[in-house]
């Protein structure tokens, strides 16, 4: 699990404290409020007397107020500011809420004339513990791997210019951290001017602030400063992917100099920000009083981990960096994928509701199954066509490629729900693959291609607390069924479980042994001693799917109808089967699976493949590394409850919970007629 929010963060929570506010932003803006409360605020409006506290926003225009109360009523001041991870929009720019806070009793970071909170930590913190530096460095790799900023509206994919340029970095004019960062504007100008001296003949690149770009405010630098070799940058890139070409990076006080020293950089700081004075910087007004040598572990631990109060707006509550990082990382990649929305192929009435949900908050899908309509409006939107994964076929494929848009297959997610898709009820979670589909082994999918890249990572924490979770609390794909398991007869229990015969992964993913029946036969010639339990699968069972086995006795010892795989896992030493996602569920809980087919989690080393996997899956991931890519990384997850993108953990709380709207009268109506009519399929399908 995920550590518990750090003792600075919740300072106070338990005894809360009166705080004076004199601006409408603490009064109106809900979010800003609510962090303070559960950081054990209680935020007033009227008269304070000494012993409370008055709380401004910074060294704004608007702190004045409070400021002059602060000395008429003698109540000491706390200074309130977003914290360096901040949203996908600038606030300015869309309104769009932090999800965290520097709450500082003593200053405001930026401030240089006086120690801040964030200064006295920097300064006197030991900052020496083995498992906060390595909370530190892990999540140093994880902003750079995951292309996450203060602000992350940018395509982490889109090119950058070839490396080799001098970065330097220009903020809005009246940027309180100028001021008081013992900068000026003139200061700007000075810092170009020793970029362009110091690396004569080099390509400069000044990158503009987001929201200059966003119409906001205006920046330092215009047209007049470019030149043969420097010119302005404001295409909406991912500040890592900058970083990594630049040889040299020149900043005043901005964020992006934070940055650039996790990135690797010493960069020449010509203000006085709160990274500035530690010996990570080469700094041209240093802060005298700052005479420590940090790391830049110890620096970003004090920074982002002791100092903020992170918020986690989905459970609503105060939060640790790692899940704030979680949930940042899953709205960022939700609009990056949806900003230029999509046509929809070859989705259901009933799939079309919960589709717009996931898939169209950030534009509207269009939905249309002629695939060469669905293709040119796909051009003409600058969008790609989303398709069910099951209903494309060689029309829409090369109707894709003649207009030369991206064909992205569309299926359901390893947890997806408390009930059958077969039933009508809604995903929790889906995977969007832009090269195959996971489980057709016939060509790559984006999951291999993940699976591969965790293997060459060292640690997956984030994935043993998943596993940790999945075995501790049952947690399976569809949750259905009792978790009570039936006497089961003594002896070297195999669990079969049994699949949807039509189903994709049984067509393109299996050889010779591609029935129910036959997965029995061959399990029990190649085990004649063994105790063979058979588990059908729940679509077929509810009479929606084919794959009926008429005599299951003939080679299984006993059929265990609707019970919970997750708790009948627990009671069996092996798993046997074609392409069934409970082969996964097995690896997770510790039992060894044997594939006759060729799953997507087969030919990795950590299952005994009698199939045929993909001889290209070469790579020999953990399993916290295929969990990773399997359950983290591939998959979007929805939280119904608040009804946006959400990290795979609040899934898992809402799954355990039960805390889950129902599917909806009309899909619970249809649902039985489809049960009615289950020989007629292929009309919802």
């Amino acid at each position: 699990m995920a550590p518990a929010p750090d003792e600075t963060q919740a300072a106070g929570a338990s005894a809360p404290r009166r705080l004076f506010v004199y601006s409408g932003g603490f009064v109106f803006q809900r979010r800003v409020r609510r962090i303070l409360e559960l950081a054990g605020w209680e935020v007033k409006l009227g008269l304070p007397g000494a012993d409370d506290r008055i709380g401004v926003w910074g060294r704004s225009p608007y702190a004045v107020r409070g400021e002059a109360m602060a000395e008429k009523t003698g109540a000491a001041l706390v200074r309130i500011e977003d914290a360096l991870l901040r949203s996908i929009h600038p606030g300015r720019a869309d309104g769009e809420p932090p999800i965290g806070l520097l709450i500082d009793e003593h200053g405001v970071h930026f401030d240089s004339a006086t120690p801040s909170g964030l200064e006295r930590l920097l300064a006197t913190h030991p900052l020496d513990d083995g498992a906060l530096m390595a909370r530190a460095r892990l999540a140093m790799d994880r902003l750079k791997q995951e292309h996450l900023s203060k602000y992350n509206a940018f395509d982490p994919d889109a090119e950058v210019p070839a490396p080799g340029y001098v970065l330097v970095i220009d903020q809005t004019r009246g940027d309180a951290s100028i001021a008081h960062g013992n900068a000026t504007e003139a200061t700007f100008r000075e810092m170009l001017a020793f970029a362009q001296i110091e690396h004569p003949g080099a390509r400069i690149l000044i990158k503009t602030h987001p929201e200059t770009v966003a119409g906001a405010r205006e920046g330092h630098f215009g047209p007049e400063q470019e030149d043969d070799r420097t010119r302005l940058y404001s295409d909406p890139v991912s500040p890592w992917a900058l970083l990594e070409g630049a040889v040299a990076v020149y900043t005043v006080t901005s964020g992006m100099g934070f940055e650039a020293i996790i990135a690797g950089h010493k960069p020449r700081v010509f203000g006085q920000p709160f990274y500035g004075g530690w010996e990570l910087t080469a700094d041209e007004a240093p802060c005298p009083r700052r005479e420590r040598k940090l790391t830049r572990a110890q620096l970003f631990a004090a920074a982002m981990i002791l100092y903020p109060t992170w918020y986690d707006p989905w459970r609503d509550r105060l939060a640790t960096l790692e899940e704030v990082m979680d949930g940042l990382g899953a709205r960022a990649r939700a609009w990056r994928e949806d900003r230029q929305g999509g046509v929809a192929y070859g989705m259901r009435l009933w799939k079309r509701k919960p589709l717009q949900r996931i898939f169209g908050a950030e534009k509207p899908l269009i939905f249309n199954d002629k695939p060469e309509e669905a293709a040119a409006r796909a051009k003409t939107l600058g969008a790609p066509v989303l398709a069910w994964a099951g209903r494309v076929d060689e029309a829409l494929e090369a109707a894709t490629a003649r207009q030369h848009v991206p064909l992205i297959r569309v299926e359901d997610g390893f947890l997806r729900s408390r009930g059958l898709g077969a039933e009508l009820v809604p995903p929790l979670s889906l995977v969007r693959d832009d090269l195959g589909i996971y489980y057709d082994p016939r060509t790559p999918s984006r999951l291999e291609h993940l699976i591969a890249r965790a293997a060459r990572q060292e640690a997956h924490p984030r994935a043993a607390a998943l596993i940790g979770r999945l075995k501790a609390k049952g947690v399976s794909k569809y949750n259905l069924g009792s978790a009570e398991v039936p006497e089961l007869p003594a002896g070297h229990r195999i669990l079969v479980p049994g699949q949807v015969e039509d189903d994709a992964s049984i067509r393109f993913g299996t050889g010779e042994i591609n029935t129910n029946f036959k997965l029995l036969q061959a399990t029990r010639e190649a085990n004649p001693e063994a105790v063979i339990l058979y588990k059908p699968h729940p679509d077929v069972e509810a009479g929606l799917r084919a794959g009926r086995v008429e005599s299951p006795l003939e080679f299984a010892d006993i059929v265990l109808p609707g019970t919970d795989p997750a708790a009948l896992i627990e009671r069996v030493d092996t798993v046997w089967t074609m392409t069934s996602g409970l082969g996964f569920e097995a690896l997770i809980r510790g039992v060894p699976v044997t594939t006759l087919g060729a799953p997507f989690y087969a030919g990795w080393g950590l299952t005994e493949d009698r199939g045929s996997p993909p001889e290209r899956r070469e790579a020999r991931p953990s399993l916290e590394a295929i969990v990773q890519a399997v359950l983290i990384d591939y998959p979007r997850y929805f939280d119904p409850v608040t009804g946006r993108a959400c990290p795979v953990e609040v899934v898992l709380d809402r799954l355990e919970s039960g805390n889950l709207p129902g599917p909806g009268f009309g899909n619970r109506l249809l649902s039985k007629l489809q049960g009615w009519l289950a020989g007629y399929a292929h009309l919802w399908r």
